[in-house]
């Protein structure tokens, strides 16, 4: 098995999480990957829509296995400028929005300045407000308050801020002595660094995997599209996605997650069985599940007509799009099950 450096994973997590990447908005990030990439020596390049292509050699032909993460975030956009000078914004993905309620953000302008401010509700205090608790915390019914003296709508747009401006929403990421990881975004950051982690292990140990594989980047999975348009010459392709937590479900924060069925119905039978069957034989801590309100950047591949298997796996992460949090254990997990998959014959 693969020597895993806890700290080296945890790093990669920490500084991918650290970056700000909504939907439609992960140049940035994509030009940290490719320099991460790079240094490893493998090939990066990008497609028209902004994502990223990760190309390693392997030992025999016949397939092309391709693998997924998601860099782009939830996120939000400045919808429009109220007369009192506070922003309404349209939200980017499917955040669960209540939990948004009194945090920081950062707005960035098209011309590259970036101002502070915090999401409240438009009754933010109980001394004043008596549906303060009340209230539904839902767009129509927050706003963004900048730190600016701002009093109108003239006052912000002298700032340089502008309808369709990105909206970043602090992470805070933090990894405790425990183990955990909490942040927002580890969905799909989280998987993200697994990817990335274990493409630096396989150079420092000059693995080989047993056929080419393919690391899809993708930038646009929270809205649908994310993988919509793959590489032509892969014939299985694997999302690396959180795993679920809650109610009927198995899946803790230490697990690797096997998805057996989601909103696009079962994934490929011969696959999810293989990753279970490693995952068993080489006694990884896992969960087989169903996730019936889930999506996956393969669900967009085989929407978009890719002639390919498809399966699903991930670290398992607790309140999803929320203020999320995952183990160590479970990206180590999500690590070693993926080496196992493209080095078997």
């Amino acid at each position: 098995m693969i020597t895993i450096h806890k700290e080296r994973v945890l790093q990669i997590a920490t500084d991918l999480l650290e970056q700000h990447s909504p939907t439609g908005y992960c140049h940035d990030i994509m030009d940290s990957i490719e320099q991460f990439v790079q240094q490893t020596g493998y090939q990066f390049e990008r497609t028209l829509k902004g994502g990223g292509i990760i190309s390693i050699p392997g030992a025999n032909e016949g397939k092309v296995i391709g693998l997924s993460a998601h860099v782009d975030t939830l996120g939000a956009m400045v919808r429009s400028i109220t007369a009192h000078g506070t922003l309404k914004f349209t939200l980017l993905g499917g955040p669960l929005v209540p939990t948004w309620d009194g945090e920081y953000v950062f707005v960035r302008t098209r011309d590259g300045r970036t101002y502070s401010g915090t999401i409240l509700s438009t009754s933010p205090s109980v001394h004043v407000f008596e549906d303060s608790k009340s209230k539904k915390r839902e767009p129509q019914f927050m706003e963004v308050r900048l730190d600016e003296k701002v009093k109108t709508k003239e006052d912000v747009l002298k700032l340089g801020i502008g309808v369709g401006d990105f909206i970043f929403i602090d992470p805070k990421t933090t990894v405790t002595e425990s183990g955990f990881l909490k942040s927002r975004f580890i969905d799909d950051k989280g998987s993200v660094a697994c990817l990335l982690a274990l493409l630096e292990i396989m150079k420092q140990e000059s693995i080989v995997p047993a056929y080419p594989v393919k690391i899809v980047i993708s930038n646009y999975e929270e809205v649908g599209h994310g993988s919509s348009y793959i590489p032509a010459d892969i014939t299985e392709y694997i999302s690396v996605d959180m795993g679920c937590i809650g109610d009927d479900l198995s899946c803790t924060e230490y697990d690797v997650s096997i998805c057996a069925k989601d909103s696009s119905g079962p994934y490929d039978y011969e696959m999810t069985s293989t990753f279970i069957e490693l995952a068993r034989e080489n006694n990884l801590q896992y969960a087989v599940d169903i996730y019936p309100m889930y999506g996956s950047d393969t669900s967009a591949a085989l929407r978009g007509g890719n002639n390919i298997k498809g399966a699903l796996i991930g670290p398992g992460v607790h309140a999803s799009h929320g203020m999320e949090r995952t183990h160590y254990e479970a990206l180590e997990n999500t690590i070693k099950l993926i080496y196992l998959y493209i080095t078997r014959k």
